[in-house]
């Protein structure tokens, strides 16, 4: 563990700031954690690399002093997956909008999910589709407005960790930005995991959703996260079954991670040659 005092100004590119979020949008609560979280692990810069694609979210690629891959929608996870491949000393990163990782890029996740490969997919949850005019995402729920849904929603949205855990994640986690230290904490185990890991940080837009949705500025969606929000097993969930459950819900060390069973077919190709 890294015990040097925390300068933000060290992981991150400080030509590209100020950066381009709307003020009170919670995605740089979840780049201050995941900085903090690089820096507690004692990792060096060259042994990350940063993929990402699309949208609000997708920018932190660019902000962090690391290596990095700003590609298309919805396609950052099988950049990703060529990283790490090739270079699978490298702890691979995909910082991932709701609509990035599982509307478009859907089908990317559950594979990844499935084959077990050794990226960490952080999924920041805001419910909307922030940087393209506030369309309504997998992750909106019903009953929601948005500018493409000015009468509601009705479509029933995904559960990123029930989705993530029958996939095949290896290590799932929940937390929010207003528990920033929480999800500090849950990004270290993610990253040093071997295996595909997923953490879901529920992330506040209020430019969009917060606005139409009448939960207020982004401080007052921040408390939500406090009020509505509750650890695993929590005796609270006995009286309000619908609060939302934070913590680790999968943590599995048993299943083997893709790249090292790739260079076992290849070992065992080259000896069938030789």
């Amino acid at each position: 563990m890294n015990t040097s005092e925390f300068n933000f100004k060290d992981y991150v590119r400080a030509r590209f700031f100020p950066h381009m979020w709307c003020p009170g949008c919670g995605h740089g609560i979840v780049l201050g954690s995941l900085l903090r979280a690089v820096h507690e692990l004692g990792l060096d810069k060259n042994e990350i690399v940063i993929t990402s694609g699309i949208g609000c979210s997708s920018r932190i690629s660019g902000y962090v002093d690391f290596h990095s891959l700003h590609t298309i929608h919805g396609r950052a996870l099988s950049f990703a997956t060529g990283v790490k491949l090739s270079q699978p000393r490298l702890k691979a990163i995909v910082p991932m909008g709701d609509g990035d990782a599982l509307a478009i890029g859907g089908n990317h996740f559950i594979h990844a999910a499935r084959r077990n490969i050794d990226i960490t997919a952080i999924v920041m949850n805001n419910r909307i589709y922030g940087m393209t005019g506030g369309q309504f995402s997998p992750l909106s729920g019903q009953g929601k407005k948005a500018t493409t849904a000015p009468y509601t929603t009705i479509d029933n949205n995904f559960d990123i960790v029930e989705l993530a855990k029958s996939a095949g994640a290896t290590f799932v986690a929940r937390s929010t930005v207003f528990h920033a230290v929480e999800a500090k904490d849950y990004l270290k185990q993610a990253i040093s995991h071997k295996g595909f890991s997923v953490v879901e940080l529920l992330t506040q837009c209020p430019t969009y959703y917060g606005r139409k949705n009448k939960e207020g500025d982004a401080a007052q969606m921040m408390e939500g996260y406090r009020t509505n929000t509750v650890k695993i097993g929590s005796k609270k969930l006995e009286k309000n079954p619908n609060l939302i459950q934070r913590g680790i819900f999968v943590h599995d060390t048993e299943k083997p991670e893709y790249c090292e069973a790739y260079d076992s077919i290849i070992e065992t190709a080259m000896k069938g040659k030789a």
